[in-house]
Order: structure tokens, then sequence, then C-alpha cells
């Protein structure tokens, strides 16, 4: 398949309307169904009803810096937006919440699962200026009928794919990761507070070298820097650790030299 990972079309949009209808009785709210690997949120799909908003995020890779992600992937019970606002200090992230209400999203109420394939899987509730007033009462009356719904949703949006392409198409390949193995290297070392002229002596490496793999590192996990490259690595536990190998050098002066004549 062209995409590995959930987009197709066809199936995308079956799932779209069962959700529709199931969730026509109260009142056709907006909502947002999301499935993440949680070994590489690179590996993102999303369907929702609230399409403009999330083109947008989609387009800049807001599922890894998303507040409500970052609490439902330390979660196992459903949660409004109010508890992820307050667990997250972090204004940067908070600041989607901001955006979001340029495209009339308010607040919410969020859903999850982790499923077998070792993916995150949420059904956001959207609560915009036209629902009812008592639109989050509803929601917490119905707690248990739409975990129930995301429970089915996934469980029928999992067998389409199988189905369809006669494999496990959001099972990721244990090899696949988010970051290269020299990236991890990189990022592992730098997270135990190494710097960057140790880092390119402990691998053998060009100091550029090193700059060059943090700097895609940080390109792909949708930071601006690699401080918030090592913080969201460790959030999401893709940093591997390293046993130091016959090819690592001393921090020592002799290394140093070796280092700076390559």
């Amino acid at each position: 398949m062209p995409n590995p990972f959930c987009n197709n079309t066809k199936i995308n949009t079956s799932i779209r309307m069962h959700l529709e209808k199931e969730l026509d009785k109260y009142n056709n709210i907006k909502f947002a169904y999301a499935i993440m690997n949680k070994n590489d949120p690179a590996d993102f799909t999303v369907i929702s009803n609230k399409t403009e908003w999330f083109s947008f995020y989609t387009k800049n890779n807001y599922q890894v810096i998303d507040p409500v992600l970052m609490t439902a992937s330390s979660r196992i019970t459903p949660f409004s937006w109010h508890e992820s606002i307050a667990m997250n200090k972090d204004t940067k992230k908070n600041m989607i919440f901001q955006m979001a209400k340029y495209y009339n999203i308010l607040d919410g109420y969020t859903f999850l699962l982790h499923d077998h394939c070792d993916n995150l899987a949420v059904l956001s509730i959207i609560m915009d200026k036209y629902c009812d007033s008592s639109m989050e009462n509803t929601i917490t009356d119905h707690k248990n009928d739409i975990q129930m719904l995301l429970l089915t949703t996934h469980d029928k949006f999992i067998n389409f794919y199988h189905e369809e392409y006669n494999e496990d198409s959001i099972n990721i390949p244990q090899s696949k990761t988010a970051l290269s193995n020299r990236e991890n290297e990189i990022l592992y070392w730098a997270s135990i507070g190494k710097s960057y002229q140790e880092i390119a002596i402990i691998l053998a490496i060009k100091l550029t070298t090193v700059k060059y793999h943090m700097g895609n590192a940080v390109k792909k996990l949708g930071v601006n820097n690699a401080k918030h490259a090592i913080r969201r690595g460790v959030e999401l536990k893709l940093i591997r650790p390293i046993t130091p190998s016959h090819n690592s050098y001393p921090l020592n002066n002799s290394s140093d030299k070796r280092a700076s004549s390559e």
C-alpha cells in the first residue's frame, strides 16, 4: 500500500460515516477519531468531521506536541480538556488550544484506548459555540456508551485494514522507529548531558555530523530545537539506551585531538 499507516480514503470515509451515525443521537456533535503509533508519532491519522482544523493540524504535525495526546498516552480513563491543560505546564503546547479557537473549537472530552499493536487510539468529542450548554453533562452521563463506541469503532477500523490488505497494516514492524540508529545515539548521549563535542568523540564522528543528525531528529519530532527534541524523545520513550562499545572513545585529551583532526 502507498501509505502504510491507515490512509485508505474508502475505509476512513466508512469509519467517519459510522461515527456520524452513532453520534447523531447527541445532536450531531463534532468529533475526532485518531490513531498514533506510540513508537513513531509520525505514523498518525485522524478521521473527523472538523476537517479544516485537522487538515491544518496534521500538516504541522501537531500530534507530537498536542497536550491532549500527551495526556492520553499516560492514562487509561477518559478526561476533559480542562484536565489536559491543568496537567501540562508547557505554554507552547497549550498554545494549540488557543489556535484551535480560531477554528471554533472551545473545549472537548477525550476517550482513549491502548491497543495490541502499540497504538494510541482516541475519540475526542469537540465542543464549539454551537453546542448546547448541557453538552458536557450529556457526555459525562454517557461516558460508558461513548467509550464502548471507541472500542467497537477501533475494532472495526483494524478489521477493515486487515481485510483490505491481508496484513496487519497498523501494526508497524518492531524494527521501525521514529529515529534512525545514529539519531537515537546522538539524542541518547545528549539526554544524559553530553555536549556535541563529547558526542563526536564518543561516536568517533565529526562535530558537523552530530549537528546534522540532531537537526534531522528535531525535524522528525516536530520541535524547534535540540533541547525540545531531547525532551520530546524522553516523553514519548523513543530514545533507546546505548551500551558503549569498543568503538567508543574515552573523554580525554587524546580523544579530543582525534575528533578535531577528522
